[in-house]
């Protein structure tokens, strides 16, 4: 099991994958990729990291043997190395991976738009998202941080947040079809919903909640219009007849989702008018006639018979009912009033609120008389006021028991009545009701206060003894409550009442206690609100629904709403938006009638109101993308789930976290939109990135002409506790200035910094180019803040020159050069895992094996291991998987799959049918070329049968696409425009052989590197030239050829060049693995470098730690080891070998499959700064045999001057040696540890103790070693003077000379090659670089394959580098042999070149010139025969042969010319 999925993760599945072991790729974001993915480009050589990293992806992802599981959080490990157990979750995705096809139409119809991590968050992203184009899995994913407080808090549980986005995307009738999956009366409840929602709307922490129910009547009245009417469709009849008794909320819903499922449903109403309680018991100014009228038409153009005017228990017997009916419903609501209990409440004029309310809803008019008090607090007694008020009455007031605070009416509805000129007498309670002959004369009160609260929360009235008083009126209207009239329901029936006389029902199903009998509304929970109502009704439905269907009713159906709610976000940085003034008629102007009262949102300002949201369930289901999704991917109810998996052995490649750079507020990052972290300063630089990669500042997307980058920002700094330096912001600081100067023509980058740690491979040339060619400025300095001009947003830094003047330079923009730190899960991982991290929060490792954690069979690699750069990292991936190939080395294949690919296509009698997919590489071709244009153009070209454009060709959708365009329009050869074939050719040719195409019937045509890139401010000549370039190259492939490469057998063992600490640890790797090796060393003695060393600056003991490398070697029975020996001959190809080795015995030939190349370097023999000529200079590796044998010059010397940089970094060597400065620092503690009163002086050009290394550096600050730093063109000068060494350097920051009188000068000499590289290379056929040292295939991600197969390098014979970096080296090139040795054959390359017998001469030219001694004159023959195993297809013997005999099949001379003729 591999956990992460960086470069790190992939790397180490592939290496395992590709040597025979079943992987499980675990990650915990929705794709793999990593860090690697956002990058724009890599350094030093400046390769798209998008272009290099695709294949991989593609590679892992159709993988046979590795298994990607995203969404995975790894929660414990049991058991031991060999079988582990692992217990893991699994995320929602909410998108079945299996259906998905990348299209993107879900996001394309996502209302709801967030920051977008991807992307730094400089642009947003959807809810339904893929971070990136090649993302693999390719499938989109959706995000939800859980539900919606909103959607919890609703009683239906609509997804409020959903149609709010909707209306903010002026998606009205999308926003109305939502709703009404859940409530069938949106119109109603616009108007008259007690909206809970908005109370727990996250927005009213801000300043006020969303206006939720208003926008609902917003897009609800569209129903009120023939043309934006939404019906929903009926599915086909179920031919099974339902029965609802009572036409209110609940009746009607549960009727209106039974009729869409095609059940027979008629409504029992004993009233005239349907609707309930809303027909009769709501007022005209608060719900019209009309509106609820539409809503219930709705209903019966569904099919639903409405029958009124019909009682049941009266008109129908409710016992027919039950006969003729297979189920029914029962929701006839509270139709009775309660009572008062007071004396004179028989008397005229005591009108109950819910019989004034019905009489004056059904048109009777009712006077209620001049003076009128209204008893209660609910929203019956607020409409009984108001309506008293438009049925004429003067004074109508209101008497309530509590305080207005308690009142249960809605806020509106009190402000509005108050509006009205309606007084509320609040804390009075009636006594007795007054009168004189029979008629109401006025009420007598109590002032009430109020004590503890009562079981609904609320504080309980409390009568005040002797504050009685009397209030004159002509009509009391009592409304304080409701009950159910159950009369109808004969005992005999069986159904439970309780003692409120409400039906007893299961709270999730509504059930009654008998059989096809549910209830639901009032009459289950007394008088309550609408909405809940409606609830009832909707889940009534599906459990009527799955009664008479047989179904279990009860399963899965019960939630908690209140679990996993979206309400944690700190909303304490949101800016305040104020709510939109919902619209009133005034209050003079509509007290008179029953006018409605809320004039409703328009367009513009519901659609402002609703971008209020703050969207915090992200996700807001507002299922669009389910509508839009043909596959059928969308799946709204996936759950979180368990799983639990068995593995031998576990790598883990976490990755890294950037630092917060909010931690260091000096910068003002978070305030001045101009200051962006270096990974945001990518994604602004990458063509596939928020601008295009148009280099722009945040405030106004101008370009800026001044860009400043600062270095060590949460690096190097114990102030944040992050004391490691990160290793590679320095070289992406560089990286960074040179695009965004290539970007931006005009642009003057600086970078500050402290030291430029360029210590890898060719990265000091890399800082030398900036400066040279790009005029990149460096300063050293650390600046202390940044300030904001006002008017222009441009940033003022302010610094410390090194002589210590302050200076202060404006820019437009600054960057940040973030440091990394360990993942944020790593404690938890660490501790699921079963391991050890260290004191900075990264993984523990073991000295021996940087790769070994603190659990035996738990592997680590990549940046949670520490800071590193991609090469690093993927050595690190290649070693750990060796190590773990070594523990299951048994197991090998035993758990592999291989891949059935299809038969090739028969293309007998078929002419070239050819396809062209041409690529618009983000905006890096399509930016600059017109490629729909390039597209039409190839469609009128010969033979071209198809054609089209993608986004990225390299993709996992595009290559799925391909395979199915080859099928379908039976392709015979495919041609693809994009970028570099270095990269892709190889993966373009896999999508042929997917689809049953020969591979080498395709040809590409290179549109980016050699066309937009070069014209990059030419776009029209750049469009004809890739109609050129797409041109020749169809003309070619009408002359392709099916190739069929042969298969080469595979010799299990391995030479290794070298027998220092890399080939030896190469050598016990591969032991381990059970493959044989052979150590060739020319010394007479094993170790190398290594045994010159005495410890490390970590404190490894590496004479002990040798000697136990070679007591393995020794013992092991596969490893022959050669010492004093010499190569006298290697031939051969991957796979077979043959190498004779020359020793004191004589010579011996051995065979093999694979050769690895340890052949280290050397320390630089120098005469500079007396080295030689005294005795008292010293090299650092003479120091440390001084200090570790306890010599008296060593140890007497009370002064020790050490000089940097001896040899490295000039003009012969321009490369850092990288471990020198380290080693001094060793040297230099080891000095103080044995007395700490000794001066130690280290005179640098740069200190480069990177990772976390850099703690050494600054113990040794703290133990008074003191650092001098020089620049090269005023090196030390150093002379002997007596028993002491005199050393003068001008020190920068004194701005003055100084001289150093020591006892003892170390000079850290640089590291040369060995010069045996040249002849090693050209017996291999591999290259060395400028410096002498092996140049690898790929700087960053193949950092130890050479480009010819089958040959591996590692340790020093790559690159100076650290013992431990040698031993992870040499544990990578056998993880990279081992692709080659687990098979028994492998297959060769199929572009050979061949020979036409009829013209070759013989002449031995082609054989000369063959650099891999493919080609040789056969007497027998009288011509030249190809090997094709050793041919690699480079042309050579073609193009040098004077016959024109020699020819190579994919670009032979019909092919070229083909190509030659149609550019002409």
């Amino acid at each position: 099991m591999v956990v992460g999925s960086g470069i790190a993760g992939i790397q180490a599945s592939l290496d395992l994958a590709n040597s025979g072991m079943k992987v499980f790729l675990v990650e915990r974001e929705i794709s793999i990729g990593g860090v690697m993915a956002q990058l724009d480009k890599t350094f030093p050589t400046n390769d798209c990291s998008a272009c290099i990293l695709s294949p991989k992806l593609v590679e892992v992802g159709r993988h046979p043997n590795v298994e990607i599981m995203t969404g995975r959080t790894v929660e414990a490990v049991d058991g031991e190395a060999g079988r582990f157990r692992v217990r893991m979750t699994k995320a929602p995705r909410y998108v079945n991976l299996d259906k998905c096809t990348g299209c993107g139409d879900c996001a394309n119809v996502c209302p709801v738009s967030v920051p977008s991590d991807f992307n730094e968050n400089l642009n947003t992203r959807k809810a339904v998202y893929r971070h990136f184009p090649q993302a693999i899995p390719s499938g989109f994913a959706i995000d939800k941080l859980g539900t919606s407080p909103c959607k919890a808090a609703c009683p239906t549980h609509i997804s409020v947040q959903g149609y709010v986005a909707l209306i903010a995307a002026g998606k009205f009738k999308e926003a109305l079809k939502l709703i009404k999956r859940d409530n069938p009366f949106p119109i109603v409840c616009g108007r008259v919903c007690n909206h809970p929602c908005e109370e727990a709307c996250k927005r009213g922490e801000v300043d006020e909640p969303i206006d939720i129910m208003h926008l609902k009547r917003f897009v609800a009245d569209l129903d009120l219009n023939d043309e934006t009417r939404f019906v929903p469709e009926v599915k086909e009849k179920k031919g099974k007849k339902v029965a609802v008794i009572g036409a209110g909320p609940a009746g009607l819903t549960a009727a209106y989702y039974l009729a869409i499922e095609g059940y027979d449903i008629d409504v029992f109403e004993a009233l005239p008018v349907a609707g309930g309680w809303l027909a009769v018991g709501i007022p005209e100014y608060r719900l019209p006639k009309d509106v609820l009228k539409a809503e219930i038409k709705v209903i019966e153009d569904l099919g639903g018979r409405i029958h009124l005017n019909t009682r049941i228990g009266k008109e129908i017997p409710f016992e027919k009912l039950r006969q003729d009916y297979e189920a029914l419903f029962i929701g006839c609501g509270t139709v009775l009033s309660s009572k008062l209990d007071v004396p004179g409440e028989e008397l005229e004029g005591v009108v109950h609120g819910v019989d004034y309310l019905r009489r004056v809803n059904l048109g009777e008019k009712v006077s209620l008389g001049k003076r009128v008090a209204v008893i209660g607090g609910g929203n019956v007694a607020m409409d009984a006021v108001r309506t008293a008020v438009r049925t004429g009455s003067q004074e109508v007031f209101i008497l309530y028991r509590r305080s207005r605070a308690e009142m249960p009416a809605s806020p509106e509805e009190i402000s509005e009545a108050l509006e009205e000129g309606i007084r509320m007498e609040f804390l009075a309670a009636p006594v007795r009701i007054q009168g004189e002959n029979g008629k109401v004369t006025g009420i007598e009160c109590i002032r009430m206060e109020l004590g503890e609260p009562d079981a609904s929360g609320r504080r309980r009235p409390v009568p005040v003894k002797g504050s009685e008083f009397t209030i004159a009126c002509d009509s009391i209207v009592p409304a304080i409550g409701q009950a159910a009239d159950l009369s109808f329901i004969p005992k005999e029936s069986g159904i439970a009442v309780n003692k409120w006389n409400t039906f007893d029902v299961d709270p999730v199903t509504f059930a009654t206690s008998v059989p096809g009998i549910f209830a639901g509304g009032d009459n289950v929970t007394g008088p309550a609100t609408v909405v809940k109502a409606v609830y009832a009704g909707k889940e009534a439905a599906v459990s009527i629904g799955r009664y008479l269907s047989g179904q279990e009713i009860a399963v899965g159906r019960a939630k908690d709403w209140k679990k996993d709610l979206a309400d944690k976000a700190d909303v304490s940085k949101v800016a305040k938006l104020p709510r939109v003034k919902y619209p009133l008629l005034e209050a003079k102007e509509r007290k008179s009638d029953f006018r409605e009262v809320g004039i409703g949102f328009g367009e513009e300002e519901a659609v402002r109101e609703a971008n209020r949201c703050l969207a915090c369930g992200i996700c807001s289901e507002c299922y669009q993308c389910v509508d839009a999704c043909i596959a059928n991917a969308i799946d709204h109810e996936m759950t979180g789930s368990e799983e639990t998996i068995e593995v031998g052995s576990i790598i883990a490649a976490p990755g890294f976290e950037v630092f917060d750079p909010r931690l260091r507020g000096e910068y003002g990052y978070g305030f001045y939109p101009n200051v962006v972290t270096s990974i945001q300063f990518e994604r602004i630089l990458s063509a596939s990135g928020p601008y295009f990669g148009h280099v722009q500042r945040i405030s106004d997307g101008k370009e800026p002409k001044k860009i400043a980058f600062i270095q060590c920002v949460g690096s190097r700094d114990t102030s944040c506790g992050n004391s490691w330096c990160s290793s590679v912001c320095c070289m992406y600081a560089t990286k960074e200035a040179i695009i965004a100067k290539e970007h931006a023509k005009g642009l003057e980058p600086t970078i500050f910094f402290m030291d430029i740690r360029a210590h890898g491979k060719d990265f000091d040339r890399f800082v030398n180019r900036a400066k040279k060619e790009y005029d990149v400025r460096y300063i050293r300095s650390m600046p202390s803040t940044i300030k904001e001009l006002q008017q222009t947003k441009n940033l003022l830094v302010t610094y410390v020159l090194e002589d210590g003047r302050l200076a202060e330079e404006e820019f437009d923009m600054v960057v940040l050069s973030v440091g990394l730190t360990p993942p944020k899960e790593a404690a938890m991982l660490a501790k699921n895992l079963g391991i050890d991290l260290e004191e900075h929060g990264f993984c523990k490792t073991l000295r021996e094996n940087p790769v070994q954690t603190s659990r035996e069979g738990v592997f680590v690699c990549g940046a949670f291991g520490g800071p590193k750069d991609i090469p690093e990292t993927v050595m690190e991936a290649s070693g750990a998987a060796a190590c773990a190939e070594g523990l299951l080395a048994s197991r090998r294949g035993t758990l592999t799959t291989v891949e059935d690919l299809p038969m090739e296509s028969d293309l007998r009698g078929i002419g070239p049918r050819t396809g062209v997919f041409v690529c618009h590489c983000g905006i890096n071709i399509g930016g600059v070329v017109d490629v729909p244009g390039v597209v039409e153009y190839a469609k009128t070209l010969p033979n071209v049968v198809f054609a089209t454009d993608n986004l990225f060709t390299c993709s996992q959708d595009t290559a799925v696409k391909m395979g199915e365009v080859i099928r379908e329009h039976r392709l015979s050869r495919v041609v693809v425009a994009s970028c570099s074939p270095r990269t892709h050719e190889g993966l373009f040719q896999e999508n042929c052989e997917k689809a049953g195409l020969n591979p080498y019937l395709f040809e590409m045509a290179n549109i980016r590197d050699q066309d937009s890139w070069v014209h990059m401010h030419e776009p029209a000549a750049a469009t004809e030239k890739a109609k050129d370039l797409v041109r020749m190259a169809i003309a070619k492939a009408e002359f392709l050829k099916p190739l069929k490469p042969g298969q080469l057998n595979v010799n299990h063992a391995v030479l290794i060049i070298g027998g220092g600490l890399a080939g030896i640890t190469a050598a016990l790797s591969l032991a381990e693995q059970g493959f044989a090796s052979f150590i060739v060393e020319k010394e007479d003695e094993l170790g190398g470098n290594y045994r010159k060393l005495h410890y490390t600056l970590e404190g490894l003991d590496t004479r002990n730690h040798l000697a136990g490398l070679l007591d393995r070697v020794g013992k092991s029975p596969l490893i022959r080891v050669f010492t004093g020996a010499e190569i006298r001959k290697l031939e051969g190809f991957i796979g077979n070998y043959k190498t004779t080795v020359r020793t004191k015995a004589g010579e011996e030939l051995f065979e093999h499959g694979v050769v690895i190349v340890a052949t280290g370097a050397y320390e630089l023999e120098t005469d500079e700064y007396l080295c030689g000529a005294s005795d008292r200079v010293v090299t650092q590796r003479e120091l440390e045999k001084l200090i570790a044998g306890k010599d008296a010059k060593a140890l007497g010397a009370k002064s020790v001057v050490m000089i940097q940089c001896v040899g490295s970094r000039n003009d012969e060597r321009p490369y850092c040696s990288r471990y020198c400065c380290s080693e001094a620092i060793k040297n230099a503690l080891k000095l103080k540890e044995a007395d700490p009163d000794r001066e130690i002086t280290v005179i640098y050009r740069d200190i480069r103790t990177f990772g976390l290394k850099e703690d050494y550096y600054k113990k040794a600050r703290e133990a008074d070693v003191r650092f001098v730093r020089y620049d090269e063109d005023r090196k030390p000068e150093v002379k002997a003077e007596g028993s002491k060494i005199a050393v003068t350097v001008f020190d920068p920051i004194l701005n003055e000379t100084i001289e150093l009188r020591a006892d003892l000068l170390a000079l850290s000499v640089g590291t040369v090659p060995n010069p045996g590289n040249a002849e090693i290379g050209k017996m291999l056929k591999v290259p060395t670089n400028q410096d002498g040292f092996f140049l690898e295939a790929h700087v960053k991600l193949r950092p130890v394959d050479f480009a010819t197969d089958g040959v591996f390098m590692c340790g020093m014979s790559h690159a100076p580098k650290f013992s431990e970096e040698s031993i992870t080296q040499a544990n990578a090139a056998v993880s990279r042999a081992c692709t080659i040795l687990w098979k028994d054959f492998i297959e060769a390359e199929g572009k050979t070149a061949y020979v036409n017998k009829e013209r070759c001469m013989a002449c031995g030219l082609c054989e000369i010139n063959c650099p891999f001694s493919a080609i040789a004159v056969d007497e027998k023959e009288g011509a030249a025969v190809v090997n094709a195993v050793l041919c690699k297809g480079c042309g050579v013997c073609t193009a040098s042969c004077r016959m024109n005999a020699a020819d190579l099949n994919g670009y032979n001379n019909e092919e070229v010319l083909a190509q030659i003729g149609a550019l002409f």
